[in-house]
């Protein structure tokens, strides 16, 4: 069962690396956020350093929503996914090594590119270990979460429309209490561990429930 779910994850990482949406196109967008949003913000470097985790996690956010849209739909056109619910590994399971796949080809880029683009921000090392750690916590939330809207665009060939109409909003959580994490490491009063324990919650249940919410709404799309 293992290996076949391994095999599903280097699968779809070929697939996302040799199609040239993986990594690099979710850094470059990160950093055309990164970098176009302080131009709104005008000349103020204290207040890019208050408002610098909040637009990193927004970029961050985004960037990692891109490629949701085809991880079942590409499948469903080729015929792929009527072999992969038809193996003997379960379609939860299934979902879970695509959503894994995305995010080391997507989320993970994105976590190592942070700290880099947080010296464009005026950020002190406090909050740009803070970004760091939150994202590295959190954008997996985002992916497993994202699977969710996967499915309906793969099913319903609605991609972009369905990826912002059902996962943004579900992210919102995750946004709050990451950026709150962030603050509070730099300047307080609530401790960080205090919203950092509940982003983790979060990302937890996401990872539980997002594959099982993606089996569910593809065995209703296929039923």
């Amino acid at each position: 069962m293992m290996g076949a779910f391994f095999a599903v994850v280097r699968r779809d990482l070929a697939l996302s690396m040799g199609s040239g949406g993986g990594a690099g196109l979710g850094v470059v967008f990160f950093l055309s956020v990164v970098t176009v949003l302080p131009f709104a913000v005008g000349p103020d470097l204290v207040l890019l350093a208050r408002i610098g985790p909040a637009i990193l996690w927004i970029g961050a956010l985004l960037a990692s929503l891109i490629g949701l849209e085809r991880l079942f739909a590409a499948d469903a056109e080729d015929g792929s996914l009527d072999a992969l619910t038809l193996s003997a590994m379960p379609l939860e399971l299934t979902a879970a090594a695509k959503g894994l796949a995305h995010w080391i080809a997507t989320g993970l880029p994105l976590v190592v590119a942070a700290p880099v683009l947080a010296l464009m921000l005026n950020l002190e090392p406090a909050a740009i270990a803070a970004v760091v750690l939150t994202l590295l916590v959190g954008t997996p939330a985002v992916t497993f979460l994202g699977l969710v809207g996967a499915a309906f665009a793969g099913a319903f060939r609605r991609g972009g429309l369905l990826i912002a109409v059902l996962v943004i909003p579900l992210t919102i959580p995750v946004l709050i209490f990451a950026v709150a994490a962030t603050t509070s490491a730099v300047t307080g009063p609530v401790p960080f561990d205090t919203p950092f324990r509940v982003l983790l919650g979060l990302a937890l249940f996401s990872v539980v429930l997002g594959p099982v919410a993606a089996a569910a709404a593809l065995r209703a799309a296929r039923g």
